[in-house]
């Protein structure tokens, strides 16, 4: 473990002088010093670290869900639900022709339309703290959209399991999705309803008893999701959401901000232990194909979410090239289909889009002006980088 912290700090350290973004240096780390590489073998299983990389995980949602208020969710419900439906609907439908189009079979298509319809919640966070917009008004969309993909995450993996699994039971994938479904609204209610008890229960001013408190709440409730079918990633950020709201929420940001920095460096290095680089050339037509597919749907999706929302192309950009990448939902799908024994080209392929997404995405985010400058109304808009995504708006 604190082989995997040097070797992160390190590289990104190094990467950082030449301006590179963090989150591809730490997966960078992981495919180096991993099982699949030669040379030094830091860590041989990346089981060995998979309970701290799902730490990594619970606190960026954590923290995510910290900065999304509730109010946020009440104010602008609507559009999120719409600005996300035509997110899923552009990539997930896409995913799905795309694998059909591949000729790998009918359970494989459904899994890759998961794969290319899903962002990485994990990433899309560490992009926008890594580019300063959590502020940004185009920012809401982005964490609009998330929950949405979430939600129907959780619901598509409850659907997808007895599919994979060869099970032809309706009545029990009905089952799965309902307990699901169940338990993200309980806790729904709990964040609209429930914020001043949970406030008064948790407030504490001792800084000590209080960081105890909130993550104990945010990996508790992230482990009973993952029970009833709903990705923990969901979990924690709802107890997030529901702390954000509360008296200590400011305390608890600036307390969970170190946490969430380090265990979050992991989650990344564990994705590059997982890569084996000697699969990926033969799949690397179809990797570059899907990601160009996936670059296409995300630029519409950006329009689609900007037109919604009235912005002008900055901000539509920026929502394009932050829910670029793909990540934990995409390799916690490559797992399921090995385990269903489904094609063996699948894992690469997985492995090599969500690699090269996962540089591409920080990357294209951090220079997202070049994208402003090219789409609709984009030319008058000037090259002010994020400066026109807080005022830019179009009637």
């Amino acid at each position: 473990m604190g082989g995997a912290f040097v070797a992160a700090a390190v590289l990104a350290r190094l990467g950082g002088r030449i301006g590179l973004p963090t989150i591809p240096l730490f997966i960078l780390a992981g495919i180096l010093l991993g099982p699949h590489t030669p040379g030094v073998v830091l860590v041989s299983d990346p089981h060995d670290l998979e309970m701290l990389s799902a730490l990594g995980l619970v606190l960026l949602l954590f923290y995510l869900g910290l900065e999304f208020h509730i109010d946020d969710l009440k104010a602008g419900g609507r559009k999120m639900a719409i600005a996300g439906g035509v997110y899923l609907a552009l990539n997930v439908g896409a995913g799905l022709a795309f694998g059909f189009a591949l000729g790998w079979g009918t359970s494989e298509a459904l899994v890759l339309a998961g794969v290319l319809g899903i962002s990485s919640s994990a990433i899309v966070t560490k992009v926008l703290v890594d580019t300063g917009r959590l502020g940004n008004p185009e920012t809401k969309p982005i964490l609009g959209i998330i929950v949405v993909e979430d939600i129907f995450l959780a619901l598509y993996l409850a659907a997808l399991q007895p599919i994979l699994s060869g099970a032809d039971s309706l009545s029990a994938a009905l089952l799965d999705g309902g307990k699901a479904f169940g338990f993200l609204l309980v806790l729904a209610l709990a964040a609209r309803f429930g914020t001043r008890i949970i406030g008064r229960l948790i407030n504490t001013p001792d800084d000590e008893l209080l960081t105890i408190s909130f993550l104990g709440a945010a990996v508790l409730v992230a482990g009973v999701s993952e029970w009833f079918g709903v990705a923990d990633a969901i979990g924690a950020f709802m107890v997030g959401l529901m702390l954000g709201s509360t008296t200590s929420g400011k305390r608890i940001l600036k307390l969970v901000h170190p946490l969430r920095d380090a265990f979050g460096a992991i989650f990344f290095f564990v994705f590059g232990l997982s890569i084996d680089p000697g699969d990926l050339p033969g799949v690397v037509w179809p990797v570059l194909i899907a990601v160009a597919l996936t670059l296409v749907m995300n630029v519409s999706a950006g329009l689609a979410a900007a037109r919604i929302y009235k912005f002008g192309p900055e901000p539509a950009a920026n929502i394009a090239t932050t829910l670029l990448a793909r990540g934990e939902f995409a390799l916690i799908l490559a797992t399921m289909a090995a385990a269903a024994g489904l094609d063996a080209r699948l894992s690469p392929f997985i492995a090599g889009y969500v690699l090269l997404l996962a540089i591409m995405a920080p990357l294209a985010a951090k220079q997202s002006n070049w994208l402003a400058r090219i789409l609709p109304g984009g030319k008058s808009g000037g090259a002010g980088g994020d400066a026109g995504a807080s005022g830019a708006s179009v009637p």
